[in-house]
């Protein structure tokens, strides 16, 4: 799995013009799945979203978690994240994983951190052309890939 994570002051998901997701302070997170992908994958990235300490205490360091400030989320499906361009100017998404590995997992990945953060998690829809607005905080923005924990 794949993430950009972006601590935001505000984010929201819009779909044919209806708004399906929004949130005030917290993460919008972009997830690109791959076939290799496994519910260890599932369970390493959300622990490590929900406990990350990337949100100011009252001294101004990045020193509390989305848990720490009740924050909101919103987990966007971005199979663009796997794109390979080593070759040629056109990216491959061989990697990418198709509708069939990745829904489920997607879903089991939301379903993760709702549980992670006790509450609700907002998403995009899954396929769909969407417009994903957001208000960077910081700006503050992390990558993630958990074949290569770094």
């Amino acid at each position: 799995m794949r993430a950009v994570i972006q601590r935001v002051a505000w984010a929201s998901v819009t779909v044919e013009g209806q708004v399906v997701s929004k949130i005030q302070k917290g993460l919008l997170v972009l997830l690109g799945i791959e076939d290799a992908d496994t519910p260890d994958d599932i369970e390493w990235l959300s622990r490590k979203m929900a406990n990350l300490r990337i949100f100011n205490d009252d001294q101004g360091v990045m020193n509390r978690s989305l848990i720490d400030i009740d924050g909101d989320a919103i987990i966007v499906s971005q199979f663009t994240l796997h794109a390979a361009t080593k070759k040629g100017n056109r990216p491959s998404y061989i990697k990418a994983a198709k509708p069939d590995v990745a829904v489920p997992l997607y879903e089991d990945f939301v379903k993760r951190l709702e549980e992670d953060l006790g509450k609700k998690v907002g998403t995009g829809v899954f396929g769909a052309d969407m417009k994903v607005e957001l208000l960077n905080d910081g700006p503050v923005t992390i990558t993630f890939d958990t074949k290569n924990k770094e």
